[in-house]
C-alpha cells in the first residue's frame, strides 16, 4: 500500500538536493501498532493468549519509546522510497538520511534527505538529426561459420588407438600430490578432458600431448597466483596420471545428409535458413545501433552538467547492481574481483565512463520528455505488462493494480515515457548510409555512428 508522506525539496549544489519529509501521524500509530503486535508474539501477559495481546497493552508492558523505535527501524526503508516519490527526484547514489528526535503520540515523524539527483539538460536539436546507419551484409564467412559449429555439436566421439593430440579427448584417472602430500580435490576418476580446451591448470593438458591408452604420466604444473582455491595458488603440484582411453572427434561430412539432420532437404536450403536468421537478427542488431546512437547524436547538442561526485556515486551504484546479481548466481564480491584480477575500486573506475554515459542520456531523455510532454497512459502499461503476464499464466491488469497499490506505477510510466522519447528521436533521426569499412571515415565527418 501506498504511504502518504509530505516533502519539501530544496535544491544544492552539484546535483544534489535536500527532501525534507513528514509522515503523517496516523501512519505513525498504524505502524506502532503493527510492531506492537510483533513484539506482543512473543509475550506472556497474564490474561491474555500468547499472541493475542492487544497493542495498547503491550506498548503499556514495554514502553512506547521502544515500540516506536522498533516500528520506524521497520518503516523507514519504505517511508524514504515514498518520500522520494512525492518529491519527483529521480536519486543517483546513496543518501544521507537524518531521523529527527522520535515523535510523541499523535505527532508527525519528520526526517530529511541528502541525495544526488539526475542532473538536468538544456536541450540542442534533437529531431531530423542525420545518423550514419550500417546496411545489413551476412557475409558467407558468417554463414560457414555456423554451419561448422553445427557439424561441431553433431560430431560423434569415438575411441581411437593411437596417441592424443591437440583436439583429442583423453580419459584419465589423477592423483596430486603437494611435496608428496595428496590434497583436497586433486584426485578425479574416469575423467574426459579435450587437449588444448584450456579447461585445465595451464600446463596440464599439453603435458598429455603423445600419450596413449595405458600410458602413465607425471604432470608437473604451478598452480596459478590469482587460482581460486588460496591454499593452492602459486603453489607447484605433481599429478600422477593414468591414461585410459584416447578418443577423437568424427565430424560428419559437409553434404546433404548434414542437413537432413538438421531438419532440411539440402545443404543450400540449411544454408539459406542460416542467412535468414543471421540477416534478422542482424537486422536488430542495426535497429538497436541506430537508435542509441540517435540519442547520443542528441546528446552531444546537448548541454548537459554532470559533477564528478555524480558521476562515482553512479559508478558505485553499477557495482552494487552487479555485485547483487553475482550473488543471485551464488558469486560473492570477493570471487568475482579475484577471477578478474582487480580490486573494488578498478571495477568502479571502469564503470565511470559508461556512468556518466548513462546520466547524460537519461538527463537529455527527461528534457525530451518534459518538452514534448510526452506521458505514458495506463493502457501503456497495460499493453507492457501483456508480455509479462502471459508466461506466468497472470493477468496484466492484476499485475497493475499491485504497480498502483505498492506505488510504483509511476515509475513505471516515466521509464515508459522515455521510451517514447527515444522512440521519436530515433523516428526523426535521418538515416545516412555507410559502409562497415568507412564508418571511421564517416565519424570523422561529423556522422553519428554506433559507438561513436
Amino acid at each position: 500500500m501506498a504511504v502518504s508522506v509530505s516533502t519539501t525539496v530544496t535544491e544544492l549544489p552539484e546535483s544534489r538536493v535536500r527532501v525534507e519529509a513528514e509522515v503523517p501521524p496516523a501512519e505513525v500509530e498504524k505502524r506502532v501498532a503493527q510492531a506492537a503486535k510483533v513484539i506482543g508474539r512473543n509475550l506472556r501477559i497474564p490474561g491474555f493468549r500468547k499472541g493475542k495481546v492487544p497493542p495498547p497493552v503491550i506498548i503499556q508492558r514495554v514502553g512506547r519509546e521502544a515500540v516506536l523505535d522498533e516500528a520506524v527501524r521497520e518503516s523507514i526503508a519504505g517511508w524514504y522510497t515514498a518520500a522520494i516519490d512525492a518529491a519527483k527526484v529521480v536519486p543517483v547514489g546513496e543518501p544521507n538520511l537524518d531521523l529527527a528526535e522520535l515523535p510523541g503520540e499523535g505527532e508527525p515523524l519528520r526526517f530529511s534527505i541528502e541525495i544526488g539527483v539526475r542532473p538536468e539538460a538544456k536541450l540542442g536539436e534533437y529531431e531530423g538529426l542525420e545518423v550514419a546507419r550500417r546496411e545489413p551484409d551476412v557475409a558467407d564467412e558468417a554463414i560457414e561459420k555456423e554451419v561448422d559449429e553445427l557439424r561441431d555439436r553433431m560430431a560423434k566421439v569415438e575411441t581411437v588407438e593411437r596417441a592424443a593430440a591437440s583436439g583429442d579427448f583423453v580419459v584419465m584417472d589423477f592423483l596430486g600430490t603437494l611435496g608428496g602430500e595428496p590434497f583436497g580435490g586433486g584426485e578425479g576418476r574416469d575423467q574426459m578432458v579435450e587437449l588444448g580446451s584450456g579447461r585445465l591448470v595451464p600446463g596440464f593438458e599439453e603435458q598429455l600431448e603423445g600419450a596413449a591408452a595405458g600410458d602413465e604420466r607425471t604432470v608437473k604444473i604451478e598452480f596459478p597466483e590469482d587460482y581460486g582455491a588460496e591454499d593452492l595458488a602459486g603453489k607447484e603440484a605433481e599429478f600422477a596420471v593414468t591414461v585410459k582411453e584416447v578418443k577423437a572427434k568424427e565430424l560428419p561430412g559437409l553434404d546433404d545428409d548434414l542437413a537432413a539432420e538438421a531438419g532440411f532437404d539440402t545443404l543450400d536450403e540449411l544454408r539459406d535458413d542460416i542467412r535468414e536468421r543471421l540477416a534478422e537478427a542482424q537486422a536488430r542488431d542495426i535497429e538497436a545501433e541506430f537508435r542509441e546512437a540517435a540519442v547520443d547524436a542528441a546528446v552531444a547538442a546537448a548541454t548537459v552538467d554532470v559533477p564528478d561526485t555524480l558521476v562515482e556515486a553512479r559508478a558505485r551504484e553499477l557495482w552494487d547492481q552487479m555485485a547483487h546479481t553475482l550473488s543471485h548466481q551464488g558469486i560473492p564480491r570477493e570471487t568475482y574481483l579475484q577471477i578478474a584480477s582487480k580490486t573494488e575500486e578498478e571495477v568502479i573506475a571502469d564503470n565511470r565512463e559508461p556512468a556518466e554515459r548513462d546520466l547524460r542520456r537519461e538527463a537529455v531523455l527527461a528534457a525530451v520528455v518534459a518538452a514534448e510532454g510526452i506521458e505514458a497512459s495506463e493502457e501503456d502499461v497495460l499493453e507492457t505488462l501483456e508480455g509479462a503476464a502471459a508466461p506466468e499464466g497472470g493477468s496484466a491488469k492484476k499485475l497493475l493494480e499491485r504497480l498502483r497499490s505498492s506505488g510504483r506505477l509511476d515509475s513505471v510510466k516515466a521509464d515508459l515515457a522515455q521510451r517514447k522519447a527515444i522512440d521519436r528521436i530515433a523516428e526523426s533521426a535521418k538515416p545516412v548510409k555507410v559502409e562497415v569499412s568507412t564508418a571511421e571515415r564517416a565519424a570523422a565527418s561529423g556522422l553519428w555512428t554506433p559507438g561513436s
